[in-house]
């Protein structure tokens, strides 16, 4: 079920939203992201002639009231990007929160103070969600970011609301998103992943394998797969206690006929430093006191190529240090392949925290299909669980 299924007319919707925002000094946000990502569904309600309570977690107060971590503080943030000024309730349960909404008349939002400041609320309490099912009618659950948390406003809420409870328009997209990819995505699929460590990517690897046509693979976690074949890598990033399953995914992947392309040079450094000395080695040539930061030439044009052929396209990790200016080079040009590809017709995906902060910072946001707001919950997707703030909609 998702909003377009209900009509919020008289009704008062109860939306999971994650405005779990960046703050400065001063209190200001400094990235409105996800409360824009927000503004449809919350539209949705207000234009049906219905009310909007919103609730959200900030930062991790473990229970406690903290004036720092208040959403009090981003009350003129979304009321801006909303066009409504919204109305604010010191708690999220009890007496107040509910002669609060009580209050409101149809057209009105109101936001209700940090779920988190009840410890209930992360240990997934069933009265503390049933305090919180008495401020709606109707459960929307809109944030995609918290999805693979069982906490009482993500999970245990929705129970209340056995006839009454949806996916919001940014959960349903992202939902939509991980399926085209997964399931339903036109052949051929590409799987770009990067990152530091195959560790932290072995269970997505597992599981997508089966699933993609060809898989490129970048940044630290090269030279696991290039030493674990003989490979000189020098100084390089090395999970040398995984090189057997590097060989192990290489010899799945070619039982499975899934292509997986690997750098063949790098740009490579003297210390880990913008300003080191650089030069391009073949991936398994770095010399001793070099180590491998960026993809180089050759392997740059190889990955255009398997980028502009494919159909859809995931990419979760970037492909060298792209935090720094000499190491970005590699990153910007896989970003600009992904966008000429998208722009050519592919389905295009970004997920995981380092690949979606690249294309932020270099601008591929509206280039691509689809930016994930998720990353620990995009990333269990991938790895095939399912989660429960999902499951707790669908059952």
């Amino acid at each position: 079920m998702t909003i377009d299924d209900f009509n919020f007319e008289n009704k008062t919707a109860l939306i999971r939203v994650d405005f779990n925002v960046p703050l400065n000094d001063a209190f200001e946000v400094t990235d409105t992201n996800r409360i824009e990502a927000a503004k449809p569904s919350i539209i949705k309600v207000l234009e049906d002639g219905g009310r909007a309570v919103l609730m959200s977690h900030l930062g991790r107060p473990k229970g406690k009231a903290s004036d720092d971590l208040s959403l009090k503080h981003i009350i003129d943030s979304v009321s801006d990007i909303i066009g409504v000024q919204v109305k604010f309730v010191p708690d999220c349960v009890g007496e107040a929160a509910e002669e609060a909404v009580a209050a409101l008349e149809n057209g009105e939002i109101l936001l209700l103070e940090n779920l988190r400041f009840h410890s209930e609320e992360e240990a997934g309490d069933k009265a503390f969600a049933e305090a919180l099912a008495r401020l709606g009618d109707i459960y929307v659950n809109d944030a995609f970011g918290t999805a693979h948390r069982a906490h009482a406003s993500t999970t245990v809420v929705a129970e209340f609301f056995p006839e009454n409870k949806c996916f919001g328009y940014l959960l349903a997209r992202e939902i939509e998103a991980i399926e085209k990819v997964m399931e339903t995505g036109e052949k051929p699929v590409l799987a770009i992943l990067g990152g530091a460590k195959v560790s932290s990517k072995i269970t997505i690897i597992e599981n997508i394998l089966a699933k993609v046509d060809h898989l490129i693979i970048g940044g630290g976690m090269t030279y696991t797969f290039v030493k674990a074949q003989g490979g000189q890598v020098g100084d390089s990033i090395c999970e040398d206690d995984k090189m057997d399953l590097a060989l192990d995914i290489l010899k799945k992947a070619k039982e499975l006929g899934v292509a997986v392309h690997i750098p063949v040079d790098v740009v490579a450094a003297d210390a880990f430093d913008n300003a080191a000395q650089t030069q391009v080695m073949a991936v398994n040539e770095i010399q001793e006191g070099w180590q491998g930061l960026d993809a180089g030439p050759q392997t740059l044009a190889h990955f255009k190529e398997v980028i502009l052929q494919s159909r859809t396209i995931l990419w979760n990790g970037p492909v060298g240090v792209f935090e720094m200016p000499s190491f970005a080079s590699g990153t910007i040009a896989v970003g600009n392949y992904i966008a000429e590809a998208t722009e050519k017709g592919a389905f295009s995906l970004v997920g995981g925290g380092d690949s979606v902060a690249a294309v932020k910072q270099f601008g591929f946001e509206d280039q691509v299909s689809y930016v994930s707001t998720g990353g620990g919950a995009m990333l269990e997707s991938l790895e095939g669980k399912t989660l429960p703030g999902i499951a707790a909609i669908q059952s």
